[in-house]
């Protein structure tokens, strides 16, 4: 989906301040988020991960920019476990005291639908256009390189289709492909010449481009 956690490529946001020895944790919350995270996913399996990255994709705009890393984490996951019925929300409000801000609904996903491509239907060399795809529900193509051509430098082996996990539907595989492309062409005004940038896409992310 087309939201603020796709900011590839976007400006604005100001310079990146590291924190000399900074802990894993500041607060000991943040480590009982990342464990409810973990064991939901891993213990519990009630949901798989990229059902979780959905989650806080629907996070809403203004909540996304201002909560913290783990907030968005306890809100991705606590949103999962309500929607599939392991929490209610008054339980939550309970324990908050107050309104306990959760992810907006799942919207449907017409990639997910998309014929699964069974074969690889790229190789090394080969030069490709990133459909400029919009859907409502979740896809990893980042927004800054869709309707933009790249060429195939790496066939990797199949790997879940994340369109169609993030939605609760099969586990397809279909095979990726590091694809690179030019700094200039992502970004006319702003990319160096000699820079170029790669990335993981899917086969359904993908059409070629003719000769």
């Amino acid at each position: 989906m087309d939201g603020i956690h796709d900011l590839g490529g976007m400006q604005g946001f100001g310079s990146v301040s590291v924190e000399q020895d900074e802990p894993v944790f500041h607060e000991s919350w943040q480590a009982t988020a990342f464990a409810l995270m973990v064991a939901t996913q891993v213990v519990v399996r009630s949901h798989n991960a990229d059902e979780y990255r959905h989650s806080i994709e629907r996070m809403s705009p203004a909540h996304y920019l201002q909560a913290h890393y783990y907030e968005r984490v306890l809100t991705g996951t606590t949103t999962l476990l309500v929607e599939k019925g392991f929490l209610e929300v008054r339980n939550l409000e309970d324990r908050c005291g107050g309104k306990f801000p959760l992810a907006n609904p799942v919207a449907a996903n017409p990639m997910a639908d998309r014929a699964l491509q069974t074969q690889a239907r790229f190789n090394v060399g080969d030069r490709v256009r990133v459909l400029p795809v919009s859907p409502t529900g979740h896809v990893r193509a980042p927004k800054f390189c869709r309707g933009h051509e790249g060429t195939v430098l790496h066939k990797a082996p199949k790997f879940s289709f994340p369109d169609t996990s993030a939605h609760g539907g099969e586990r397809r595989k279909e095979h990726t492909y590091h694809v690179e492309f030019l700094a200039q062409d992502l970004w006319p005004d702003e990319g160096a010449v000699n820079d170029s940038v790669v990335v993981d896409l899917w086969d359904s992310y993908l059409e070629a481009v003719s000769s």
